[in-house]
């Protein structure tokens, strides 16, 4: 099974033959949906507005008694112009923003950046943005790893789990930011270059693992859209057997069961 990390770096490959310079990752953890409203946002608003487009009002973002919603679409528009003051104008109301417009002032300003580097390099900018974001050219992803039979990690299971993926991952420049355990599985969050097999890198890494005593499933769960809570995890593991069928994907949304 293709993962979606595996998808985009093959549909950049497809149009450019390799990863081009002009790459931008959004860094931040921002929520789907979210991203998709603005998306949806900044496409309506650049068919009213031209690149050149002075925005009078910009100081309006930071004045109180403006609506918020009036503060999202003048953020959008601040966006969508070519002008460095515009620019500006976002980043300093970053520094403090109303708490339930960072994330949309985050897009803003990311978008705002590749209008402003088209503009400069003249070539347009390419971008990718998941739930769980990036640094880099790496984007982050939460796995989550089983043990065999639904057995409970022994702490020598859990320090080999540790030291197998930290030294393995270490050397595709894979960089982990988090393992947790728990009775029946393990977490990782890590970010990995957009143009590494996630899947080659984990299969291989569970093979090292199971020379001590096959204790982890084969099979593992990944997205980059999320991080999964316990509560989900269990869910699913109590609804699915990852052994019965090879096609079957996670109910949750962008995430994958990697199987054989």
């Amino acid at each position: 099974m293709e993962t979606s990390e595996e998808s985009i770096y093959k549909k950049i490959q497809d149009v450019f033959g390799e990863l081009p310079a002009n790459l931008n990752i959004l860094e931040e953890q921002i929520d789907i949906d979210v991203q998709m409203e603005y998306f949806d946002f900044s496409k309506k608003i650049k068919t009213e507005i031209e690149p050149t487009t002075e925005i009078t009002n910009k100081n309006d973002l930071f004045n109180s008694s403006i609506a918020v919603e009036d503060k999202k679409q003048l953020l959008v528009q601040l966006a969508s112009v070519d002008d460095i003051d515009a620019y500006r104008t976002i980043e300093r109301y970053l520094e403090n923003p109303e708490p339930g417009l960072r994330n949309w002032a985050i897009l803003a300003l990311q978008e705002s950046r590749m209008v402003l580097q088209s503009k400069l390099l003249d070539e347009n900018q390419i971008f990718i943005s998941t739930g769980l974001g990036g640094k880099g050219s790496k984007l982050r992803y939460f796995i989550v790893l089983m043990s065999s039979n639904e057995s409970i990690f022994t702490d020598v299971q859990k320090k080999l789990i540790e030291d197998e993926f930290q030294f393995n991952l270490k050397k595709l420049n894979i960089e982990i930011e988090d393992i947790s355990f728990f009775d029946r599985f393990c977490t990782i969050t890590a970010i990995i270059p957009i143009d590494i097999s996630l899947k080659d890198a984990f299969k291989d890494t569970i093979r090292e693992c199971n020379q001590f005593g096959d204790f982890l499933n084969d099979n593992f769960i990944v997205t980059n859209v999320k991080r999964l809570s316990q509560a989900e995890i269990e869910n699913f593991l109590d609804r699915h057997n990852l052994g019965d069928d090879p096609d079957e994907e996670d109910d949750y949304p962008g995430s994958r069961s990697i199987l054989d």
